[in-house]
Protein backbone atom coordinates (compact mmCIF):
# COMPACT_ATOMS: atom_id res chain seq x y z
CA UNK A 1 0.00 0.00 0.00
CA UNK A 2 0.93 3.61 -0.85
CA UNK A 3 0.00 7.08 0.55
CA UNK A 4 0.38 10.53 -0.34
CA UNK A 5 0.77 9.57 -4.10
CA UNK A 6 0.57 12.90 -5.94
CA UNK A 7 1.54 13.67 -9.34
CA UNK A 8 4.63 16.20 -9.37
CA UNK A 9 2.90 18.82 -11.55
CA UNK A 10 1.42 21.78 -9.14
CA UNK A 11 3.29 18.94 -6.40
CA UNK A 12 4.62 22.03 -4.02
CA UNK A 13 1.18 23.07 -2.95
CA UNK A 14 -0.12 19.50 -2.69
CA UNK A 15 2.60 18.95 -0.28
CA UNK A 16 1.48 21.72 2.09
CA UNK A 17 -2.18 21.56 1.65
CA UNK A 18 -3.15 17.92 1.36
CA UNK A 19 -4.29 16.98 4.87
CA UNK A 20 -6.42 13.79 3.72
CA UNK A 21 -5.14 10.28 4.20
CA UNK A 22 -5.00 8.59 1.18
CA UNK A 23 -4.89 4.57 1.25
CA UNK A 24 -4.96 2.44 -1.73
CA UNK A 25 -6.40 -1.22 -1.53
CA UNK A 26 -4.36 -4.36 -2.05
CA UNK A 27 -6.49 -6.77 -3.41
CA UNK A 28 -7.79 -9.57 -2.65
CA UNK A 29 -7.21 -8.32 1.04
CA UNK A 30 -10.14 -5.59 2.17
CA UNK A 31 -8.92 -2.36 3.05
CA UNK A 32 -9.52 -2.39 7.00
CA UNK A 33 -7.48 -5.63 6.73
CA UNK A 34 -4.80 -4.74 4.68
CA UNK A 35 -4.05 -1.18 6.65
CA UNK A 36 -3.85 -3.28 9.67
CA UNK A 37 -1.51 -6.03 8.20
CA UNK A 38 0.97 -3.32 6.77
CA UNK A 39 0.96 -1.30 10.26
CA UNK A 40 2.21 -4.91 11.81
CA UNK A 41 6.06 -4.00 12.24
CA UNK A 42 5.25 -0.60 13.77
CA UNK A 43 4.48 -2.94 16.49
CA UNK A 44 8.01 -3.83 16.73
CA UNK A 45 9.60 -0.33 17.74
CA UNK A 46 6.42 0.67 20.07
CA UNK A 47 7.29 -2.86 21.83
CA UNK A 48 10.75 -1.35 22.56
CA UNK A 49 10.18 2.07 23.09
CA UNK A 50 7.39 0.26 26.23
CA UNK A 51 10.68 -1.50 27.57
CA UNK A 52 12.50 1.51 27.76
CA UNK A 53 10.00 3.52 29.73
CA UNK A 54 9.97 0.90 31.94
CA UNK A 55 13.96 0.78 32.34
CA UNK A 56 14.00 4.95 32.53
CA UNK A 57 11.77 4.51 35.28
CA UNK A 58 13.97 1.89 37.17
CA UNK A 59 17.24 3.60 36.01
CA UNK A 60 19.05 3.59 39.20
CA UNK A 61 18.40 -0.07 40.36
CA UNK A 62 19.99 -2.98 39.88
CA UNK A 63 16.78 -4.27 38.24
CA UNK A 64 16.92 -8.27 36.86
CA UNK A 65 13.01 -7.34 35.82
CA UNK A 66 14.20 -4.68 33.64
CA UNK A 67 16.39 -6.77 31.93
CA UNK A 68 13.90 -9.27 31.13
CA UNK A 69 10.98 -7.12 30.04
CA UNK A 70 13.70 -6.01 27.56
CA UNK A 71 15.12 -8.93 26.62
CA UNK A 72 11.03 -10.32 25.86
CA UNK A 73 10.05 -7.26 23.84
CA UNK A 74 13.27 -7.41 21.90
CA UNK A 75 11.90 -11.33 21.03
CA UNK A 76 8.49 -10.05 20.29
CA UNK A 77 9.97 -7.27 17.76
CA UNK A 78 11.95 -10.26 16.06
CA UNK A 79 8.80 -12.41 15.83
CA UNK A 80 6.82 -9.31 14.36
CA UNK A 81 10.17 -8.67 11.77
CA UNK A 82 9.41 -12.68 11.02
CA UNK A 83 5.66 -12.10 10.41
CA UNK A 84 6.25 -9.35 8.52
CA UNK A 85 8.41 -11.15 6.09
CA UNK A 86 5.40 -13.43 5.83
CA UNK A 87 3.14 -11.39 4.78
CA UNK A 88 5.25 -9.65 2.53
CA UNK A 89 6.21 -13.07 0.71
CA UNK A 90 2.32 -13.27 0.46
CA UNK A 91 0.96 -10.65 -0.28
CA UNK A 92 3.99 -8.38 -1.95
CA UNK A 93 5.50 -4.67 -0.85
CA UNK A 94 3.30 -2.35 0.12
CA UNK A 95 2.70 0.57 3.13
CA UNK A 96 0.74 1.92 5.32
CA UNK A 97 0.20 4.81 7.66
CA UNK A 98 -1.05 5.39 11.11
CA UNK A 99 -2.59 8.73 11.34
CA UNK A 100 -0.69 9.90 8.25
CA UNK A 101 -1.49 13.70 6.85
CA UNK A 102 0.57 14.72 3.76
CA UNK A 103 3.36 12.73 4.78
CA UNK A 104 3.55 13.65 8.37
CA UNK A 105 3.32 10.47 11.40
CA UNK A 106 3.78 7.26 11.64
CA UNK A 107 4.36 4.92 8.31
CA UNK A 108 5.85 2.39 7.06
CA UNK A 109 6.95 0.43 3.78
CA UNK A 110 6.99 -3.31 3.46
CA UNK A 111 9.33 -4.43 1.03
CA UNK A 112 12.54 -6.22 0.61
CA UNK A 113 15.00 -3.85 1.66
CA UNK A 114 12.63 -2.68 4.82
CA UNK A 115 12.03 -6.22 5.56
CA UNK A 116 15.68 -7.48 5.59
CA UNK A 117 16.84 -4.81 7.58
CA UNK A 118 13.56 -5.05 10.45
CA UNK A 119 15.10 -9.01 10.48
CA UNK A 120 18.44 -8.10 10.57
CA UNK A 121 18.16 -5.42 13.39
CA UNK A 122 15.46 -7.23 15.83
CA UNK A 123 17.54 -10.50 15.44
CA UNK A 124 20.86 -8.49 16.28
CA UNK A 125 19.10 -6.27 18.98
CA UNK A 126 17.95 -9.31 20.64
CA UNK A 127 21.21 -11.22 20.90
CA UNK A 128 22.92 -7.71 22.52
CA UNK A 129 19.91 -7.32 24.66
CA UNK A 130 19.91 -10.75 25.65
CA UNK A 131 23.59 -10.51 26.02
CA UNK A 132 23.46 -7.51 28.19
CA UNK A 133 21.65 -9.45 30.98
CA UNK A 134 24.34 -10.99 31.92
CA UNK A 135 26.70 -8.73 31.34
CA UNK A 136 25.71 -6.04 33.39
CA UNK A 137 24.06 -8.05 35.84
CA UNK A 138 24.52 -6.23 39.22
CA UNK A 139 25.31 -3.07 37.68
CA UNK A 140 24.06 0.10 39.82
CA UNK A 141 22.61 1.51 36.67
CA UNK A 142 21.59 -1.67 34.95
CA UNK A 143 17.67 0.03 34.16
CA UNK A 144 19.67 3.44 32.43
CA UNK A 145 21.15 1.13 30.10
CA UNK A 146 18.43 -1.19 29.43
CA UNK A 147 16.45 1.94 28.86
CA UNK A 148 18.49 3.81 26.21
CA UNK A 149 19.74 0.42 24.65
CA UNK A 150 15.88 -0.85 24.00
CA UNK A 151 15.10 3.53 22.73
CA UNK A 152 18.30 2.77 20.15
CA UNK A 153 16.95 -0.26 18.77
CA UNK A 154 13.17 1.20 18.22
CA UNK A 155 14.56 4.10 16.69
CA UNK A 156 16.71 2.20 14.28
CA UNK A 157 13.37 -0.22 13.59
CA UNK A 158 11.25 3.03 12.98
CA UNK A 159 13.85 4.47 10.43
CA UNK A 160 14.48 1.21 8.40
CA UNK A 161 10.78 0.69 8.04
CA UNK A 162 10.11 4.34 7.88
CA UNK A 163 7.24 5.32 4.81
CA UNK A 164 7.83 9.11 5.04
CA UNK A 165 10.76 11.72 4.71
CA UNK A 166 9.11 12.94 8.06
CA UNK A 167 9.56 9.98 10.28
CA UNK A 168 13.24 9.00 8.64
CA UNK A 169 14.75 12.22 9.50
CA UNK A 170 13.08 11.85 13.02
CA UNK A 171 14.11 8.67 13.37
CA UNK A 172 17.41 9.28 12.37
CA UNK A 173 18.31 11.99 14.95
CA UNK A 174 16.35 9.43 17.60
CA UNK A 175 18.95 6.99 16.86
CA UNK A 176 21.54 9.52 17.39
CA UNK A 177 20.06 10.81 21.10
CA UNK A 178 20.21 7.57 21.96
CA UNK A 179 23.77 5.89 20.83
CA UNK A 180 25.20 9.03 22.58
CA UNK A 181 23.56 7.94 25.82
CA UNK A 182 24.95 4.71 25.78
CA UNK A 183 28.64 6.13 24.47
CA UNK A 184 28.35 8.04 28.06
CA UNK A 185 27.31 5.36 30.31
CA UNK A 186 30.58 5.77 31.82
CA UNK A 187 30.77 9.42 31.67
CA UNK A 188 33.86 9.76 33.98
CA UNK A 189 36.06 7.93 31.14
CA UNK A 190 37.58 10.38 28.91
CA UNK A 191 38.23 8.30 26.14
CA UNK A 192 34.04 8.07 26.52
CA UNK A 193 33.73 11.65 26.49
CA UNK A 194 36.66 12.37 23.23
CA UNK A 195 34.29 9.68 21.51
CA UNK A 196 31.21 11.31 22.40
CA UNK A 197 32.04 14.53 21.88
CA UNK A 198 33.46 13.77 18.44
CA UNK A 199 30.44 11.69 17.61
CA UNK A 200 27.85 14.57 18.72
CA UNK A 201 29.90 16.63 15.94
CA UNK A 202 29.53 15.12 13.36
CA UNK A 203 25.84 13.50 13.68
CA UNK A 204 25.24 16.98 14.27
CA UNK A 205 26.66 17.84 10.95
CA UNK A 206 24.94 14.61 9.70
CA UNK A 207 21.35 15.17 10.62
CA UNK A 208 21.40 18.97 9.45
CA UNK A 209 22.15 17.42 5.92
CA UNK A 210 19.68 14.49 6.05
CA UNK A 211 17.20 17.43 6.67
CA UNK A 212 18.21 19.70 4.44
CA UNK A 213 17.56 16.93 1.61
CA UNK A 214 14.58 16.08 3.10
CA UNK A 215 13.31 19.72 2.38
CA UNK A 216 15.11 19.86 -1.22
CA UNK A 217 13.58 16.25 -1.93
CA UNK A 218 10.25 17.10 -0.21
CA UNK A 219 9.55 20.45 -2.34
CA UNK A 220 11.23 18.65 -5.60
CA UNK A 221 9.30 16.11 -5.90
CA UNK A 222 5.97 17.20 -4.28
CA UNK A 223 5.70 14.73 -1.51
CA UNK A 224 6.80 13.01 1.24
CA UNK A 225 6.52 9.40 0.52
CA UNK A 226 9.80 7.96 0.00
CA UNK A 227 8.11 5.35 -2.81
CA UNK A 228 6.58 8.08 -4.36
CA UNK A 229 10.08 10.12 -4.32
CA UNK A 230 11.85 6.93 -5.39
CA UNK A 231 9.50 6.47 -8.21
CA UNK A 232 9.28 10.42 -9.59
CA UNK A 233 12.97 10.34 -9.25
CA UNK A 234 13.42 7.13 -11.73
CA UNK A 235 11.26 8.50 -14.53
CA UNK A 236 11.97 12.24 -14.32
CA UNK A 237 15.82 12.35 -13.72
CA UNK A 238 17.81 15.04 -11.64
CA UNK A 239 17.90 18.78 -11.57
CA UNK A 240 19.79 21.18 -9.62
CA UNK A 241 17.51 20.45 -6.13
CA UNK A 242 17.81 16.22 -6.37
CA UNK A 243 21.50 16.77 -7.35
CA UNK A 244 21.76 18.98 -3.91
CA UNK A 245 19.13 16.37 -2.26
CA UNK A 246 21.59 13.40 -3.14
CA UNK A 247 24.53 15.36 -2.16
CA UNK A 248 23.50 15.79 1.96
CA UNK A 249 21.99 12.44 1.46
CA UNK A 250 25.57 11.50 0.64
CA UNK A 251 27.28 13.61 3.42
CA UNK A 252 24.54 12.35 5.63
CA UNK A 253 26.07 9.00 4.94
CA UNK A 254 29.26 9.52 4.62
CA UNK A 255 29.54 10.69 8.27
CA UNK A 256 26.95 8.46 10.06
CA UNK A 257 29.20 5.69 8.83
CA UNK A 258 31.98 6.76 9.94
CA UNK A 259 34.71 7.59 6.68
CA UNK A 260 36.89 8.91 6.41
CA UNK A 261 38.55 11.69 7.87
CA UNK A 262 35.80 11.81 10.30
CA UNK A 263 36.42 8.14 11.46
CA UNK A 264 38.38 8.68 14.29
CA UNK A 265 35.04 8.27 17.49
CA UNK A 266 34.33 4.93 16.09
CA UNK A 267 37.85 3.61 17.21
CA UNK A 268 37.63 5.31 20.34
CA UNK A 269 34.36 3.73 21.92
CA UNK A 270 36.23 1.03 23.49
CA UNK A 271 35.02 2.34 26.39
CA UNK A 272 31.85 2.26 26.25
CA UNK A 273 30.52 -1.73 27.32
CA UNK A 274 30.59 -4.36 24.79
CA UNK A 275 26.94 -4.21 23.92
CA UNK A 276 27.04 -0.70 23.23
CA UNK A 277 29.66 -1.71 20.70
CA UNK A 278 28.38 -4.81 19.23
CA UNK A 279 25.26 -2.71 18.35
CA UNK A 280 26.98 0.20 16.95
CA UNK A 281 29.67 -1.66 14.47
CA UNK A 282 26.47 -4.43 13.35
CA UNK A 283 23.42 -2.22 13.10
CA UNK A 284 23.58 1.44 13.86
CA UNK A 285 26.98 2.11 11.71
CA UNK A 286 25.10 0.63 8.72
CA UNK A 287 22.38 3.57 8.56
CA UNK A 288 24.14 5.39 6.40
CA UNK A 289 24.24 2.88 3.53
CA UNK A 290 20.59 2.24 4.35
CA UNK A 291 19.98 5.45 3.74
CA UNK A 292 21.52 5.41 -0.05
CA UNK A 293 20.23 2.49 -0.23
CA UNK A 294 16.53 3.35 0.33
CA UNK A 295 16.97 6.84 -1.79
CA UNK A 296 18.73 4.91 -4.67
CA UNK A 297 16.81 6.36 -7.41
CA UNK A 298 17.18 9.63 -6.27
CA UNK A 299 21.13 8.89 -5.95
CA UNK A 300 21.25 7.67 -9.52
CA UNK A 301 20.30 11.04 -11.17
CA UNK A 302 23.53 12.48 -9.25
CA UNK A 303 26.55 10.65 -11.16
CA UNK A 304 28.82 13.29 -9.91
CA UNK A 305 27.81 12.54 -6.20
CA UNK A 306 28.04 9.11 -6.46
CA UNK A 307 31.71 9.17 -8.01
CA UNK A 308 32.79 11.10 -4.76
CA UNK A 309 30.77 7.93 -2.49
CA UNK A 310 33.23 5.80 -4.60
CA UNK A 311 36.14 7.73 -4.35
CA UNK A 312 35.74 8.30 -0.60
CA UNK A 313 34.82 4.40 0.51
CA UNK A 314 37.35 3.21 -1.57
CA UNK A 315 40.20 4.95 -0.07
CA UNK A 316 38.38 4.35 3.48
CA UNK A 317 38.15 0.90 2.55
CA UNK A 318 41.86 0.39 1.84
CA UNK A 319 42.85 2.69 4.94
CA UNK A 320 41.23 1.06 7.47
CA UNK A 321 42.12 -2.01 6.49
CA UNK A 322 45.95 -1.56 6.49
CA UNK A 323 45.58 0.22 9.89
CA UNK A 324 43.73 -2.68 11.02
CA UNK A 325 46.39 -5.16 10.39
CA UNK A 326 48.65 -3.13 12.55
CA UNK A 327 46.54 -2.76 15.77
CA UNK A 328 47.25 -4.92 18.65
CA UNK A 329 43.78 -4.82 20.96
CA UNK A 330 41.18 -7.34 19.32
CA UNK A 331 38.32 -4.73 19.72
CA UNK A 332 40.36 -1.40 18.24
CA UNK A 333 41.55 -4.10 15.30
CA UNK A 334 37.44 -4.70 15.08
CA UNK A 335 36.44 -1.47 15.24
CA UNK A 336 39.26 -0.18 12.27
CA UNK A 337 37.93 -3.16 10.18
CA UNK A 338 34.26 -1.71 10.66
CA UNK A 339 35.60 1.12 9.13
CA UNK A 340 37.17 0.05 5.84
CA UNK A 341 33.77 -2.32 5.87
CA UNK A 342 31.63 0.59 6.01
CA UNK A 343 34.04 2.07 3.08
CA UNK A 344 33.56 -0.53 0.70
CA UNK A 345 29.83 -0.37 1.50
CA UNK A 346 29.50 3.17 0.39
CA UNK A 347 32.02 1.63 -3.11
CA UNK A 348 29.31 -0.33 -4.11
CA UNK A 349 26.90 2.43 -3.39
CA UNK A 350 29.06 4.97 -5.41
CA UNK A 351 29.11 2.16 -8.12
CA UNK A 352 25.29 2.04 -8.15
CA UNK A 353 25.58 -1.93 -6.81
CA UNK A 354 22.85 -1.27 -4.23
CA UNK A 355 21.98 -4.97 -4.50
CA UNK A 356 25.24 -5.88 -3.14
CA UNK A 357 25.25 -3.20 -0.62
CA UNK A 358 22.37 -4.19 1.29
CA UNK A 359 23.94 -7.69 0.97
CA UNK A 360 26.98 -6.77 2.08
CA UNK A 361 25.37 -4.50 5.22
CA UNK A 362 23.48 -8.20 6.60
CA UNK A 363 26.71 -10.28 5.91
CA UNK A 364 29.15 -8.01 7.78
CA UNK A 365 26.60 -6.85 10.68
CA UNK A 366 25.81 -10.39 11.58
CA UNK A 367 29.76 -10.98 11.43
CA UNK A 368 30.57 -8.25 13.59
CA UNK A 369 27.85 -9.13 15.66
CA UNK A 370 29.75 -12.29 16.53
CA UNK A 371 32.55 -10.71 16.29
CA UNK A 372 32.51 -8.16 19.10
CA UNK A 373 30.21 -10.31 21.80
CA UNK A 374 32.87 -13.39 21.57
CA UNK A 375 36.07 -11.12 21.17
CA UNK A 376 36.61 -11.59 24.68
CA UNK A 377 36.25 -15.45 25.04
CA UNK A 378 38.52 -15.78 21.92
CA UNK A 379 41.60 -13.58 23.06
CA UNK A 380 41.24 -16.38 26.67
CA UNK A 381 41.37 -19.42 24.24
CA UNK A 382 44.53 -17.74 21.76
CA UNK A 383 46.39 -17.03 25.03
CA UNK A 384 45.73 -20.74 26.00
CA UNK A 385 47.14 -22.03 22.63
CA UNK A 386 50.37 -23.71 22.53
CA UNK A 387 52.48 -20.92 20.20
CA UNK A 388 53.22 -21.81 16.35
CA UNK A 389 55.78 -23.09 14.61
CA UNK A 390 57.40 -21.05 11.84
CA UNK A 391 54.47 -19.53 9.64
CA UNK A 392 55.21 -20.14 5.77
CA UNK A 393 56.09 -16.98 4.17
CA UNK A 394 55.20 -16.76 0.20
CA UNK A 395 57.75 -15.07 -1.74
CA UNK A 396 57.23 -12.89 -4.99
CA UNK A 397 57.02 -16.36 -7.63
CA UNK A 398 54.33 -17.84 -5.35
CA UNK A 399 52.41 -14.36 -4.42
CA UNK A 400 52.41 -13.98 -8.34
CA UNK A 401 51.31 -17.79 -9.20
CA UNK A 402 48.44 -16.93 -6.37
CA UNK A 403 46.94 -13.89 -8.20
CA UNK A 404 47.17 -15.63 -11.51
CA UNK A 405 44.95 -18.75 -10.22
CA UNK A 406 42.66 -16.62 -8.27
CA UNK A 407 42.14 -14.48 -11.56
CA UNK A 408 41.40 -17.68 -13.33
CA UNK A 409 39.38 -19.16 -11.18
CA UNK A 410 37.22 -16.20 -10.93
CA UNK A 411 36.84 -16.06 -14.54
CA UNK A 412 35.89 -19.99 -14.94
CA UNK A 413 33.07 -19.39 -12.27
CA UNK A 414 31.61 -16.76 -13.63
CA UNK A 415 31.53 -18.41 -16.86
CA UNK A 416 30.51 -21.55 -15.64
CA UNK A 417 27.86 -19.66 -13.56
CA UNK A 418 26.76 -17.64 -17.05
CA UNK A 419 26.14 -20.66 -18.92
CA UNK A 420 24.13 -21.96 -16.14
CA UNK A 421 21.90 -19.13 -15.21
CA UNK A 422 22.64 -16.88 -17.87
CA UNK A 423 25.20 -14.62 -16.50
CA UNK A 424 25.89 -12.27 -19.60
CA UNK A 425 24.35 -9.69 -18.55
CA UNK A 426 26.19 -8.72 -15.94
CA UNK A 427 26.98 -5.11 -15.36
CA UNK A 428 30.72 -4.08 -15.53
CA UNK A 429 30.81 -2.50 -11.86
CA UNK A 430 29.18 -5.98 -10.48
CA UNK A 431 32.21 -7.74 -12.38
CA UNK A 432 34.83 -5.32 -11.27
CA UNK A 433 33.89 -5.85 -7.78
CA UNK A 434 34.18 -9.59 -7.71
CA UNK A 435 37.67 -8.84 -9.08
CA UNK A 436 38.48 -6.58 -5.88
CA UNK A 437 37.06 -9.48 -3.86
CA UNK A 438 38.93 -12.09 -5.56
CA UNK A 439 42.65 -9.87 -4.62
CA UNK A 440 41.49 -11.35 -1.02
CA UNK A 441 41.35 -14.85 -2.12
CA UNK A 442 44.67 -14.45 -3.57
CA UNK A 443 45.72 -13.08 -0.74
CA UNK A 444 45.53 -16.61 1.46
CA UNK A 445 46.32 -18.66 -2.03
CA UNK A 446 49.55 -17.28 -1.78
CA UNK A 447 49.77 -18.68 1.82
CA UNK A 448 49.01 -21.88 0.74
CA UNK A 449 51.79 -21.75 -2.67
CA UNK A 450 54.60 -20.95 -0.21
CA UNK A 451 57.63 -23.06 -0.55
CA UNK A 452 56.94 -24.01 3.22
CA UNK A 453 53.05 -24.97 3.20
CA UNK A 454 52.25 -27.80 3.83
CA UNK A 455 50.34 -29.51 0.96
CA UNK A 456 46.80 -29.80 2.93
CA UNK A 457 47.27 -26.19 3.63
CA UNK A 458 47.47 -25.37 -0.48
CA UNK A 459 44.61 -27.38 -1.18
CA UNK A 460 42.81 -26.01 1.31
CA UNK A 461 43.44 -22.70 0.11
CA UNK A 462 42.64 -23.77 -3.16
CA UNK A 463 39.29 -24.97 -2.28
CA UNK A 464 38.15 -22.14 -0.21
CA UNK A 465 39.22 -19.71 -3.65
CA UNK A 466 36.65 -21.70 -5.79
CA UNK A 467 33.84 -21.75 -2.90
CA UNK A 468 34.37 -17.73 -2.89
CA UNK A 469 34.26 -17.23 -6.95
CA UNK A 470 31.13 -19.54 -6.90
CA UNK A 471 29.64 -17.78 -3.76
CA UNK A 472 30.02 -14.27 -4.82
CA UNK A 473 28.49 -15.17 -8.29
CA UNK A 474 25.63 -17.16 -6.34
CA UNK A 475 24.88 -14.49 -4.16
CA UNK A 476 25.04 -11.43 -6.19
CA UNK A 477 22.46 -13.19 -8.20
CA UNK A 478 20.11 -13.92 -5.47
CA UNK A 479 20.31 -10.50 -4.37
CA UNK A 480 19.89 -9.04 -7.49
CA UNK A 481 16.48 -11.55 -7.97
CA UNK A 482 15.40 -10.48 -4.63
CA UNK A 483 15.29 -6.50 -4.73
CA UNK A 484 14.55 -6.52 -8.60
CA UNK A 485 11.61 -3.97 -8.77
CA UNK A 486 12.76 -2.41 -5.56
CA UNK A 487 15.96 -1.48 -6.18
CA UNK A 488 17.45 0.35 -9.85
CA UNK A 489 20.38 -2.01 -11.63
CA UNK A 490 23.57 -0.25 -11.96
CA UNK A 491 23.64 2.53 -15.47
CA UNK A 492 25.92 1.44 -18.52
CA UNK A 493 29.28 3.50 -17.03
CA UNK A 494 30.44 6.15 -18.63
CA UNK A 495 33.82 7.21 -18.75
CA UNK A 496 33.89 8.72 -15.34
CA UNK A 497 32.80 5.56 -13.85
CA UNK A 498 35.30 3.81 -15.68
CA UNK A 499 38.08 5.62 -14.45
CA UNK A 500 36.91 4.96 -11.50
CA UNK A 501 36.37 1.27 -11.81
CA UNK A 502 40.56 1.09 -13.27
CA UNK A 503 41.64 2.87 -10.33
CA UNK A 504 39.59 0.88 -8.11
CA UNK A 505 41.38 -2.31 -9.30
CA UNK A 506 44.95 -0.89 -9.75
CA UNK A 507 44.64 0.28 -5.49
CA UNK A 508 43.19 -2.55 -4.05
CA UNK A 509 45.17 -4.99 -6.47
CA UNK A 510 48.66 -3.27 -5.76
CA UNK A 511 47.73 -3.32 -1.56
CA UNK A 512 46.90 -7.03 -1.95
CA UNK A 513 49.96 -7.53 -3.46
CA UNK A 514 51.94 -5.14 -0.69
CA UNK A 515 49.95 -7.07 1.81
CA UNK A 516 50.88 -10.34 0.75
CA UNK A 517 54.64 -9.52 0.53
CA UNK A 518 54.83 -7.33 3.64
CA UNK A 519 56.69 -10.07 5.83
CA UNK A 520 59.57 -10.25 3.55
CA UNK A 521 60.10 -6.75 4.42
CA UNK A 522 59.09 -6.56 7.84
CA UNK A 523 62.48 -5.92 9.30
CA UNK A 524 63.09 -3.16 6.69
CA UNK A 525 63.70 0.12 8.14
CA UNK A 526 60.79 2.00 5.62
CA UNK A 527 58.77 -0.89 6.69
CA UNK A 528 59.21 -0.11 10.40
CA UNK A 529 58.15 2.85 10.06
CA UNK A 530 55.67 2.25 7.63
CA UNK A 531 53.51 0.02 10.73
CA UNK A 532 54.14 2.66 13.39
CA UNK A 533 52.85 5.49 11.39
CA UNK A 534 49.04 3.25 10.38
CA UNK A 535 48.77 2.24 14.34
CA UNK A 536 48.36 5.44 14.78
CA UNK A 537 45.90 5.55 11.78
CA UNK A 538 48.45 8.79 9.96
CA UNK A 539 47.50 10.96 13.09
CA UNK A 540 44.36 11.91 11.18
CA UNK A 541 42.10 11.54 14.57
CA UNK A 542 44.82 13.51 16.40
CA UNK A 543 44.61 16.11 14.18
CA UNK A 544 41.13 16.08 14.78
CA UNK A 545 41.51 16.16 18.07
CA UNK A 546 43.46 19.09 17.87
CA UNK A 547 41.36 21.23 16.04
CA UNK A 548 38.38 20.46 18.65
CA UNK A 549 40.34 20.88 21.28
CA UNK A 550 39.15 24.12 22.37
CA UNK A 551 35.08 22.20 22.49
CA UNK A 552 34.18 21.81 26.03
CA UNK A 553 34.02 18.09 26.64
CA UNK A 554 31.00 18.46 29.71
CA UNK A 555 29.34 19.70 25.91
CA UNK A 556 29.00 16.10 24.85
CA UNK A 557 27.14 15.39 28.04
Amino acid sequence: MTFDNNERSGANNAFFSDFRPCYEAVPPLSEGFAVSAYLLPLSAPLLLFGASIFGFAHKERRSTLVSILGECAAFCALLVAIASLGFLVLHGPGGSGLWVWSGIGLSTRLDVVSAAMLLLVSFVGWIVVRYTRTYLDGEARQGYFVGWLCAALAAVLLLVQAGNLVQLVAAWIATSLALHRLLLFYPERPGAQRAARKKKLFSTIGATALILAAALIGTSFGTTDIATINTLARTSGGNGPVIMAAAMLALAALLKSAQFPTHGWLTEVMEAPTPVSALLHAGVINAGGFLLIRFADVMLAAPGVLAVLAIVGGFSALFGALVMLTQPAVKTSLAWSTVAQMGFMMLQCGLALFPLALLHIVAHSLYKAHAFLASGGTVERVAAMRRPGPVAVPDGLAVGRAFLIAIAIYAGSGASFGVAFGFDHKSPQALVLGAILIFGVAYLLAQGLADAAPRALTRRTAAYAGAAAVGYFALQTAAEWLTAGVLPSPPAPGRLEWTLMVLAVLSFGLVAVAQALFPLWTMHPAAVGARIHLSNGLYINALIDRLLGGWDVRKAS
